[in-house]
């Protein structure tokens, strides 16, 4: 079995931690019609850092499944093929997400969200695996050019995975390839340095016997099961106790 290093399963979980307190604010302001300005200050650094944080982890998990693949013994068409298929079940269970906010929120509904975005991630990444230098400056270009069409509007629809937002475009969640895959190619990079071969290059600072560095570690595990199910309940509990 391939080892799994703590302290990326411990950020993995810091992210879980910031997510589920973002997105419960966002819900007391929806569905109980509360203020918390989510826009501005501490709150949108909360959000922001949680998706950073889980893009980054993104490239970095790529880099250390390549390292494992590699030394299994699979060539580049295996290894394509086997993050290809991670990617498309991940993509999946976006459009599982964009059924569920259509039906229950068409007018917010989630097209292009975090695991639509992590799902194309994991399948267009597989040629940036093995580079450092040359994915920080694609990097910085796909979040600079991500930036630049943030404040746009766009008479069309069909690009809106990259970020073309069309006019009126309103969504619970939106990570669109362009600036986020560039947070991706950054964490790619970072893995290679951090991670080379598949092994520590570093003395990490978080304790590994600590109780709180083993809670967050199993959050951060669980990540995808606490993504999908945090916010149901999170609106069930506030419809209640409504």
């Amino acid at each position: 079995m391939k080892e799994r290093f703590l302290e990326i399963d411990a950020f993995r979980g810091i992210a879980v931690c910031l997510m589920v307190l973002f997105h419960f604010l966002f819900d007391l302001n929806y569905f109980r019609g509360l203020s918390f300005d989510l826009s501005f200050g501490l709150w949108l650094f909360v959000g922001r850092s949680s998706a950073l944080i889980f893009l980054l982890l993104v490239g970095i998990s790529l880099t250390l499944s390549n390292a494992n693949a590699l030394q299994d013994g699979l060539g580049g068409k295996e290894r394509r093929w086997k993050f290809l298929k991670r990617g498309f079940g991940v993509f999946c269970l976006g459009l599982l997400v964009t059924a569920v906010t259509f039906l229950l929120f068409p007018q917010e509904t989630i097209w292009f969200g975090v695991l639509h975005l992590i799902g194309v991630s994991i399948i267009i990444a597989f040629p940036f695996l093995k580079f450092k230098r040359l994915n920080i400056a694609l990097g910085i270009l796909a979040i600079i050019a991500g930036l630049l069409l943030w404040n746009l509007s766009f008479g069309f629809a069909w690009l809106l995975p990259f970020g073309f937002q069309p006019y009126g475009f309103v969504s619970f969640d939106y990570f669109p390839i362009l600036p986020s895959f560039g947070v991706v190619l950054l964490g790619i990079a970072l893995g290679n340095w951090l991670y080379a071969g598949g092994k520590r290059n570093f003395r990490p600072l978080i304790l590994e016997n600590s109780d709180v560095s083993r809670l967050l570690a199993f959050l951060g595990k669980n990540s995808l099961i606490i993504y999908l199910l945090h916010q149901p309940v999170i609106i069930g509990v506030l419809l209640f106790l409504a």
